[in-house]
């Protein structure tokens, strides 16, 4: 896919690096693709055992490519489990870490169909390796060092999460039974020599994620920290994450050995827009908009009984266990429809997640009404009475209606868009979004069908350059 396939993703973060040698740029994500019992490179075709938090396009599937981590919960007093907040969805860099033993002038893109795991999730105790040194974790707002483990103590300004994934590859392999062992690590995590017979060097790749941890500082019990991640890994030395490579290998590899000038951009903090073969952007609002529903039936945010699939808390120091047979879902059904189906009932299509603008002209200007009952049935109802040809919910509990729809307010190609407020008066549908709307439009006597928003982001298009909340560090 092209790059444009990424989601884009809240918080860049300014590097204190410099030097061709050390330039990089970063791709900000908005907000996760999906959240859900997904692993395609571990259990392709399957549901996984563990819940991922899984950034990337909206073509993805369950053999498909992308980035995944697990995802985070609160463990509660009586035993039940809260999801905790993702602020944003991901930062990933992209590094031009080489050879310090070579005299190397460029790194190489990872080839078509190359798959990479980091971290182990049945660990549960520091190695001290250079494989377990690749993970660790910030603990924003304390003044504290990163820790190789989940700190115990509070962190005001959230929990970041961090990996680093090996870049010393063999030069066949786009894969191997382990998803490990066709690409190492140099002699330490983020740089160094690569070792015998893994001398082709690629591009480094490192995740953030940040977590709003401090949601629960008033209600940590017992004497250790209460979080787990969705592995049942109270320790965070399972923390783990995948990589498989969705890139155009030619424009990867074009930006590796076109964005390398440290004092251009690149070595000082990873501005995406200066990378030309990455080009054009798409809107913040766009990149939010590329989402998935889950095909998972199961309940994976909010308070839970256990955590999904089966998955017993676990804290070690031995290995963990995997588990199943608990009675967790493990079939991979229809992805939820983000919309209401009415062209059998009503005559009307949905035709996507349409921008609006508060301030400004409305999309649908001719009619509208507001309320907490609203629905998108009351609100196709309504504009069906008022003799016009387009409704819009917006914001939960806001109906606008039109005779036409502007090009420019139209939905995009293969977005789904950011339309993701439930009704007010029905928590099983969709009403827009902040300055989005679902939009339905009357069949006109002939094929009745709704959009196919699931299709893949059109070619060619590149990810945003997000909102950036700049934090000045030294990457380790």
């Amino acid at each position: 896919m092209q790059f444009g396939q990424l989601s884009a993703c809240l918080g860049a973060l300014v590097l204190a690096l410099s030097g061709p040698s050390a330039a990089f740029w970063k791709i900000p994500c908005t907000s996760p693709l999906v959240v859900e019992r997904a692993d395609p490179i571990v259990n392709p075709g399957q549901v996984s055992p563990h819940v991922h938090t899984i950034m990337g396009g909206n073509g993805f599937g369950f053999s498909m490519d992308y980035q995944q981590v697990p995802s985070l919960y609160f463990h509660e007093a009586n035993g039940s489990f809260t999801s905790v907040q993702q602020v944003g969805g991901a930062l990933i860099y992209y590094l031009q870490r080489m050879d310090p033993g070579k005299n190397e002038t460029s790194l190489l893109a990872f080839p078509e169909g190359f798959r990479m795991v980091a971290g182990d999730p049945l660990l549960r105790e520091n190695l001290n390796t250079v494989q377990s040194q690749a993970i660790n974790f910030t603990c924003l707002g304390s003044n504290q060092a990163d820790t190789a483990g989940l700190p115990n103590y509070n962190c005001p300004d959230g929990l970041r999460t961090q990996i680093f994934f090996p870049s010393c590859w063999n030069g066949v392999d786009v894969d191997s039974a382990d998803h490990r062992s066709h690409i190492v690590y140099p002699s330490t995590a983020n740089g160094g020599t690569c070792p015998p017979g893994f001398d082709h060097r690629t591009i480094s790749i490192f995740y953030e994620i940040l977590w709003a941890v401090d949601a629960f500082k008033d209600q940590w019990h017992g004497s250790q920290q209460p979080f787990v991640f969705s592995n049942g890994d109270p320790t965070g030395f399972g923390y783990h994450g995948d990589f498989v490579n969705g890139w155009d290998v030619p424009t990867l590899q074009q930006a590796i050995n076109t964005c390398t000038d440290g004092d251009q951009g690149f070595g000082n903090n990873g501005d995406i827009d200066l990378c030309q073969p990455l080009l054009p952007l798409i809107s913040d609002q766009d990149a939010q908009g590329c989402v998935q529903p889950a095909s998972v039936a199961e309940p994976v945010f909010g308070t839970l009984p256990a955590l999904p699939g089966c998955n017993p808390v676990q804290a070690g120091p031995s290995r963990a266990t995997a588990t199943s047979g608990c009675g967790a879902p493990t079939t991979i059904g229809k992805p939820e429809a983000l919309f209401r189906d009415l062209t059998a009932s009503k005559g009307w299509a949905y035709v996507g997640c349409g921008s609006d603008i508060a301030l400004g002209a409305r999309t649908l200007p001719d009619a509208a009404t507001a309320g907490p009952d609203m629905t998108v049935e009351k609100c196709v109802d309504f504009c069906a009475g008022k003799g016009l040809s387009y409704a819009g919910v917006e914001f939960g509990d806001e109906c606008y209606c039109g005779k036409t729809l502007a090009i420019d307010r139209a939905p995009h190609p293969g977005l789904p868009g950011n339309c993701l407020i439930m009704c007010a008066g029905n928590s099983s549908e969709y009403c827009g979004g902040p300055q989005r709307i679902s939009l339905y439009q009357k069949c006109d006597g002939g094929r009745c069908q709704n959009v196919d928003s699931t299709k893949l982001i059109r070619p060619g298009t590149s990810p945003t350059k997000a909102l950036q909340r700049h934090r000045r560090r030294a990457l380790p």
